[in-house]
């Protein structure tokens, strides 16, 4: 993120106003929420874990162990089981 100082792009009036709430401190302005992306969004991350739980999930419904699961996936039991046993 890069430090931008507030009188080269806001306006004298809102700078003003600003400073009635704070006085020379650094103050983050997030995006707007339609910009904002999910976590793992633009790595791919979450496509990959939302596949690889779905793929979790198939194997117990048809019949593999929660053991079995750990071992294949590489992953703990209470890993697996908060997996298998959520609510999606």
């Amino acid at each position: 993120m890069k430090y931008v100082n507030a009188d080269i792009i806001f306006p004298e009036e809102l700078v003003k106003e600003i400073q009635k709430y704070i006085h020379g401190g650094m103050v983050y302005i997030p995006k707007a929420e339609g910009l904002r992306k999910k976590w793992g969004e633009n790595s791919g991350n979450r496509k990959y874990y939302s596949h690889r739980n779905d793929e979790i999930r198939h194997e117990f419904s048809v019949g593999a162990t929660i053991d079995q699961l750990s071992d294949q996936f590489y992953l703990s039991c209470d890993s697996i089981k908060k997996i298998v046993y959520s609510k999606k």
